[in-house]
């Protein structure tokens, strides 16, 4: 019997804080018919890796189980169904560590044909992982709440993994974006990404600042706060605004009904993996478009080795859950 080939991998075998990870050998994994083998060039960390690595997600998990969603790398074998790929292909994705799939956190990872997408030639594998679910979340997000050229845009957090994208989304759109942040270096991130204003709500008063700069409201209000103030949400939005919700699972705010119902207001809430491969693929179709003309930049705030991946999520709990303020865009490991 012969002996498997390894790689470097980043997994858990019980959940718990990041001392929990460890970094070594696992078997390369065989392609299923439908599946490619995909070796990766980069891949980044999100909020949610941190929660299902930290069991505040409650999921069956494989033991070991390979952390990490996002991806990006070249094919190196596909399965005898796939008929779009071939070895030598760049592609990306995300959708990994999910629904019994293995993560992305390793050196060689096996992916559902259906969740891979061609890596545009101007574009490298750390960028592409850089915008793989904080992407297909804007455009999904933007999507939902029916993003029109003429609307006026608001992003909370615009210098964030999702916000930084819903600015460069909404802008080469056609629409007005605000969008605000809590340091001068962030305000001005997102006046580079796009942002036609940018505010630091430690310097400015946001109400006032939207009153400012929207008087007659805002048409899209993109929530990235994991406690929102819908007080101040609500008061800001014009007639048949709409209000977007992605982030917050603890969350139990007030709600101002009778503001928000009285100016026929809207209020979408989603998460990206309840969407299906056809519809993640259509919005990654789009992102391509937009990597292809350079109107979508990734924003990478911080990289690291795949052997740092315990430090990796240490930095990404801290400013999600702790808000450490430490971190601006998206948290990228290479192999």
């Amino acid at each position: 019997m012969s002996t498997p080939r390894l790689m470097k991998a980043a997994f858990i075998t019980e959940t718990g804080p990041p001392s929990k990870i460890r970094y070594g050998d696992l078997p390369v994994p065989e392609p299923a018919p439908d599946e490619l083998i995909v070796r990766t060039g980069a891949v980044s960390v999100n909020p949610i890796d941190t929660y299902i690595r930290g069991g505040l997600i409650a999921m069956p998990l494989n033991n070991p189980f390979v952390l990490g969603c996002d991806f990006a790398g070249t094919v190196a074998a596909v399965g005898s169904e796939v008929g779009d790929f071939r070895p030598g292909d760049r592609v990306w994705g995300a959708n990994q560590s999910l629904s019994g799939r293995p993560g992305s956190f390793s050196e060689h990872i096996t992916v559902p044909a259906d969740f891979a997408y061609p890596t545009p030639e101007n574009v490298t594998d750390q960028e592409a992982a850089a915008i793989a679910l904080v992407g297909i979340t804007a455009q999904l997000g933007l999507d939902r709440a029916g993003l029109k050229p003429d609307d006026i845009v608001f992003v909370s957090g615009g210098a964030g993994g999702v916000g930084s994208m819903v600015i460069q989304l909404a802008k080469a759109a056609g629409a007005t974006v605000i969008a605000s942040a809590g340091s001068e270096s962030r305000r001005q991130l997102c006046t580079r990404l796009g942002a036609d204003v940018a505010i630091d709500r430690h310097q400015e008063n946001l109400a006032a600042a939207l009153e400012k700069h929207a008087p007659d409201g805002i048409d899209i209000y993109w929530e990235t706060s994991r406690q929102p103030d819908f007080e101040s949400s609500v008061a800001s939005l014009r007639q048949n605004g709409r209000l977007v919700l992605m982030a917050g699972r603890e969350a139990r705010p007030v709600f101002p009904v009778g503001p928000f119902y009285v100016k026929n207001c809207s209020l979408f809430g989603f998460a990206m993996f309840n969407f299906s491969a056809a519809e993640q693929r259509a919005c990654a179709n789009d992102l391509n478009e937009q990597l292809k003309t350079g109107n979508l930049k990734a924003n990478v705030g911080k990289t690291f080795s795949l052997a740092e991946t315990a430090e990796a999520h240490a930095l990404q709990e801290a400013n999600t859950l702790n808000q450490a303020g430490t971190l601006h865009g998206k948290i990228v490991l290479t192999p």
